[in-house]
């Protein structure tokens, strides 16, 4: 290779590359200076070229893998993102470059299969047994953080999505340690040295013969590429202390979805029992089909051998469909657009998809609501971790575990004005985790009472806080707003009527509201006392908690609607509930959320049920909160109970 004086190869003479994405130019040389402030070169900002995931490099400027190059190739270019902020603090390509960067994975990694491939014969090549595994859902094992804190999935040495043999044996481990303690009372780290653990994955302090494992576990690669996908984190509510957050964080990274698996097995070489790969086969099957990776209380993780039935027993079934927006996987990249600030800016597509994960996110923000209304905080917190996990301030791994089966998005968003809304629909499936307590009458009847609850609250994803609306008559896109939730199961799990006069189903929302109290108040064994609802925080014109407190007011109302919006809903988009915004009348961001100035989610929950609407007002006791609530002619009020 030719060199220039200084030592170093000169560019003529490297190999062409072909170029993946659009060069980089301009900026102030940053980027060629490495990561130190190649975001803000890369960036592209006050430059006329969209902005590049790449770190320009001087004698890689134009980086071009090969088309079956792994997603850790492309990690040898990657730009670092959010080290150096443009103008005013704020560097609006930032999170849209790590999108990029996934999606660009995601579509090269259709290219894996012939490598793929290799792998699985490989493993067929080494095992004594081998059997094939499909998660019905997601996966990701692995966890751990890639650059700029994106979470990936597990990668082999040349890049290869895989799961770490490992992993493998500990799951087949814990699986027959679990057995162990169901079946003798031990507990774990006794059941640890039992004979038959021993015996089947070795220990160090045992006798010589039982020191090492007698199974070699193999590598487990997917049976294609094209399961490697963008997925999406989005931790909307938090715990500040004693205060709840609202901060939407919508954190891309990447998973596995739908994958299969082919699993390997073998004795090592000086032991020839069959039996010992027989029972080690059946503990890794069972151990699988409860779950590996993260989030498996999430429907993600769950490897079976038949895909189509779940091993947990459930405790709830309800098929359902959500119309109107509905719940979101991510948003894809699409493409660079320049704004009239300059600034570069991408338009994502929403990409639909049904996740059990926004169901247990609403089933646990309706269970703070309720709660934090009779409880402290802190044993509302307690409890919360206990029933849907937690990291902080007590690491738990959740009781409750949700699943989706059938699901499917039975017609797309609208594209057009004339287009029908999203809908999509599947089966919930509830069941316990094996941390649950056997003694569960009462986390069984809590957690029926807040599904019930939940279906007629609201609805669900984006636009969950009102019912599906009409906007085919307006000028631009969305076309729909909001989102209706509906049982669809017949006969329906809670043996409800399906046709009650606005009277009796408001009698009916009164008795699932106890039920659950009853519930909470046996479950926690705390005296829980109706008549003396906590008073939360401070209730005026801005300031409200999304509590069942004192200060909030659930109520039935029925009525004409207008412009395709139920008689609720219509209220509460009237004009006399507008202020005044510049030279126009606007929505009142303390009646119905804002953006503008601060990010406030809306205090009011409106749920289209048939005929009539459940409308949930916090801080009702002030205006115009009240003012809307006095607004609806002939209500019957739910909440507070009386």
């Amino acid at each position: 290779m030719a060199t220039n004086s200084g030592g170093k190869a000169t560019q003529k003479n490297l190999p062409k590359k072909k170029v993946i994405t659009t060069p980089i130019t301009g900026g102030d040389g940053g980027g060629k200076k490495g990561g130190g402030s190649g975001g803000h070169s890369g960036g592209g900002h006050g430059q006329n070229q969209p902005p590049s995931p790449w770190l320009q490099r001087e004698n890689e400027p134009d980086p071009s893998p090969h088309k079956t190059a792994s997603f850790v190739e492309y990690l040898r270019w990657m730009r670092q993102i959010n080290c150096n902020p443009g103008q005013n603090g704020k560097d609006p390509t930032d999170p849209t470059t790590k999108v990029q960067i996934l999606q660009m994975a995601m579509d090269n990694a259709k290219n894996y299969d012939a490598r793929l491939s290799v792998c699985n014969q490989r493993t067929k090549a080494i095992a004594k047994e081998t059997f094939e595994v499909t998660c019905p859902w997601r996966i990701r094992v692995g966890g751990h953080r890639g650059p700029e804190s994106i979470l990936l999935p597990a990668f082999d040495a040349l890049g290869m999505p895989y799961i770490p043999s490992a992993t493998l044996r500990g799951v087949a481990r814990t699986q027959a340690i679990r057995e162990v303690m169901q079946n003798t009372g031990k507990n774990w780290k006794d059941a640890e040295k039992d004979s038959l653990i021993v015996k089947h994955f070795g220990a160090l302090d045992a006798d010589k013969a039982d020191q090492a494992g007698k199974v070699v576990f193999l590598d487990a690669y997917p049976t294609s590429g094209k399961c490697l996908a963008v997925d999406m984190a989005n931790n909307i509510w938090s715990w500040e202390g004693n205060h709840l957050d609202y901060s939407p964080n919508p954190n891309p990274f990447l998973s596995l979805k739908e994958p299969t698996f082919l699993i390997g097995l073998r004795l090592i070489s000086n032991c020839s029992d069959e039996q010992i790969l027989t029972q080690v086969k059946k503990w890794l099957i069972a151990g699988l089909a409860a779950g590996v990776g993260s989030q498996v209380n999430t429907g993600y993780g769950q490897l079976l051998e038949d895909s189509k039935k779940l091993l947990n027993k459930p405790f709830l079934e309800v098929e359902f469909a959500l119309e109107g927006q509905l719940i979101h996987g991510y948003q894809k990249f699409t493409q660079w657009q320049q704004n009239n600030h300059g600034d570069w800016q991408m338009r994502g597509k929403n990409e639909a998809e049904v996740r059990p994960t926004a169901f247990k996110s609403m089933l646990r923000y309706w269970f703070r609501v309720f709660a934090l209304g009779v409880m402290s905080v802190g044993d509302v917190q307690e409890w919360e971790g206990k029933i849907f996990g937690a990291i902080t301030p007590t690491q738990s791994h959740g009781f409750l575990r949700v699943n989706i089966i059938n699901s499917s998005i039975t017609r797309k968003e609208a594209q057009r004005n004339n287009d029908k809304s999203g809908e999509m629909a599947g089966t919930l499936i509830l069941s316990f985790s094996p941390e649950a307590p056997e003694a569960n009458q009462d986390l069984q009847a809590l957690l029926k009472n807040l599904t019930w609850l939940m279906f007629n609250l609201g609805g669900l994803g984006q636009g969950a806080r009102r019912p599906c609306y009409s906007r085919q008559n307006r000028q631009y896109a969305p076309w729909w707003r909001g989102s209706t939730l509906f049982i669809e199961s017949d006969p329906d799990p809670w043996n409800d009527l399906d046709e009650l006069s606005m009277k009796d189903f408001a009698k009916l929302l009164k008795r699932r509201l106890r039920s659950f109290y009853d519930a909470l108040s046996g479950m926690t064994g705390q005296n829980i006392n109706l008549n003396n609802l906590r008073n939360v925080g401070q209730v005026n014109r801005e300031n409200w908690q999304e509590i069942a407190d004192q200060n909030c007011r659930i109520v039935v109302t029925s009525g004409q609607g207008r412009n395709s919006k139920s008689y609720a809903l219509s209220q509460l988009h009237s004009d006399k509930f507008k202020i005044q915004y510049r030279d126009e009348l606007n929505y009142d961001g303390n009646l119905c959320g804002k953006v503008r100035g601060g990010v406030k989610p809306s205090p009011v929950w409106i749920a289209d049920v048939g005929d009539y609407q459940v409308v949930t007002v916090f801080g009702a006791t002030a205006s115009p909160r009240s003012d809307y609530l006095q607004s609806l002619t002939g209500a019957i009020q739910i909440f507070p109970l009386s």
